[in-house]
């Protein structure tokens, strides 16, 4: 069964928007994944730093909108570790192929943040387009290398129990967030929109309406 994986990066990397999301419709379409891109835009006036955009991804894949997302910023170091501060998301950083293999056989996440500025250079797309061919080579969580895969998979499950474990929701957080932050990332029109026509947890929709 195919995902529906979102395309989303910080606006200080809005020049590569169209880039990453051409690459990874080049991949994921072959394997009947849905590809959808929320920008930012090369052309957005709105400016997003990869803080509100982490919210934004917390946000599509806790209201279950989307399955996956690629994200990235400048470094990518920066939108992977405010990925994962938030509900919903597991997230790993892959500025190669071979991590985002790894990451996708073993860690099994819900989103990948790259680099898109650091070390970019000539022929940054390649490296783009085999990250991201290297991602989507095979089931997720299936295990590396096969000889210990069942033991890879057992680590996998803890991790993700853990995660949910430490984590609190959206629902225990909301008055504790920024209200400015909050207020900017729910400005996202094609994102809010995106949750309030495709999602069916009604607990995430009433709660962004709320704080819009």
């Amino acid at each position: 069964m195919g995902m529906k994986i979102g395309v989303i990066q910080a606006s200080s990397q809005k020049e590569k928007n169209s880039i990453i999301f051409e690459s990874v419709t080049k991949t994921a379409k072959t394997l009947g994944h849905e590809v959808v891109n929320f920008g930012v835009f090369d052309d957005s006036l709105q400016q997003f730093s990869y803080i509100e955009i982490a919210i934004c991804v917390s946000l599509l894949l806790s209201s279950r909108a989307v399955d996956f997302i690629v994200t990235g910023c400048s470094s990518g170091q920066g939108m992977m570790l405010a990925c994962n501060s938030l509900p919903g998301v597991l997230c790993g950083y892959v500025p190669t192929p071979q991590d985002a293999f790894l990451f996708g056989r073993i860690n099994n996440g819900n989103a990948v943040s790259l680099p898109l500025g650091l070390n970019w250079g000539w022929l940054g797309e390649i490296n783009l387009q085999c990250t991201l061919n290297k991602l989507f080579d095979g089931p997720f969580g299936e295990g590396y290398p096969v000889d210990d895969a069942e033991r890879k998979r057992h680590d996998t499950k803890l991790l993700k129990q853990m995660n949910q474990t430490v984590k609190k929701t959206w629902a225990d957080i909301i008055d504790g967030v920024d209200k400015e932050l909050l207020k900017k990332a729910l400005s996202n029109r094609i994102v809010y929109d995106y949750i309030m026509f495709n999602s069916a947890i009604e607990e995430i929709k009433n709660m962004m309406r709320s704080h819009r």
